[in-house]
């Protein structure tokens, strides 16, 4: 597989859970390595085993500020763009902050980064751009009407690279990712992941709620695969493959049912107790999509990706460190 190795690479976002898991694997392939965050989703405890790495370079900023992007970008051969507002319900609820993090911060890292020369970025796109679509499986050039505010930013975004990359020749690639899950994705919070809310009822011994009937279907994806993807993008040499847009999943399609007996399964280990957790079931929610199921055929031709973890087999890596960190019982 291509690394990425003795380069110097931002990772904006970089205390969140999927850069956080980026900037681990960076350090180990002799990249110097910087990471911009405000903290505002991203947690500094994310990015503490890496302070005394010699590599590593904190910058403490936001990207709705063009001074810290400037800064941030300077000397860099790769940007690994993952700073956003995730979360559907958040853009629903707030969504002029969402746009200004996820439209204007983009904007403002393009900008910044052609200014300093950086020829790639690879950027965290999503799979909310499909909206209403019901293609199924998700192919990158079929999308729907997006379902919310959220949707709207990511899909903006890529209109953006799209632009950019024709005006000013930046090699410009967007990963559109599918549910990830992994270790230190926060469990907490209004805007929690599914995957760690259900993990942290489950070990308290709570009823996880699921939104409608547990029929709602996702590509869930494993952060290992999210992080193999990023250095393919950045390291990819075919002219055909950049300056557009890949899935990046599984290619296998869970129920939320069905996720939950993964779980109670898995944690039964640690704690018998959470086979009798029972499961509450609540009204739908607004914005979500039914079902999810990526076609990752793209990814595969021309980044040379394939998932090394499928949906069980991520779980069964995740699940030591949900155990360790959600039940204060290690």
């Amino acid at each position: 597989m291509t690394e990425i190795s003795n380069k110097k690479v931002l990772v904006t976002g970089g205390a969140g859970f999927i850069g956080s898991n980026i900037i681990e694997k960076l350090l180990t392939q002799d990249n110097q390595v910087i990471c911009l965050d405000n903290y505002s989703t991203g947690k500094p405890e994310n990015v503490a085993p890496f302070k005394k790495h010699p590599s590593f370079t904190m910058i403490e900023g936001d990207i709705r500020k063009m001074e810290d992007c400037q800064k941030a970008v300077e000397g860099v051969e790769i940007v690994l763009h993952q700073a956003a507002l995730g979360s559907v319900p958040r853009s629903i609820n707030d969504p002029i902050t969402t746009n200004d993090v996820n439209v204007g911060g983009f904007l403002n890292m393009l900008v910044a980064a052609r200014d300093a020369g950086v020829k790639r970025l690879v950027y965290a796109a999503s799979s909310s751009t499909y909206g209403d679509s019901e293609v199924m499986p998700k192919v990158e050039d079929k999308i729907g009407k997006p379902l919310s505010p959220y949707a709207i930013t990511k899909y903006v975004d890529e209109l953006y690279a799209d632009v950019f990359g024709k005006l000013y020749g930046m090699e410009l690639i967007g990963l559109r990712y599918f549910n990830v899950f992994g270790p230190r994705q926060d469990p907490n919070g209004a805007y929690a992941a599914v995957i760690p809310k259900f993990v942290s009822a489950l070990i308290a011994g709570k009823s996880p709620v699921i939104n409608g009937d547990g029929s709602f279907s996702r590509d869930f994806t494993f952060v290992a695969n999210v992080v193999q993807a990023n250095e393919l993008a950045a390291t990819v040499k075919l002219p055909e493959a950049v300056n557009t847009v890949y899935n990046v999943a599984c290619g296998e399609r869970t129920s939320l049912n069905q996720l939950i007996d993964y779980l109670k399964s898995l944690l039964s280990q640690y704690d018998p107790n959470v086979a009798d957790v029972t499961i509450q079931y609540g009204p739908q929610r607004q914005g979500d999509v039914p079902h999810s199921l990526a076609s990752v055929d793209k990814a595969k031709k021309l980044l040379g990706y394939h998932p090394q973890f499928k949906v069980g087999d991520g779980l069964k890596e995740a699940i030591h460190w949900y155990w360790e960190n959600l039940s204060g019982k290690n």
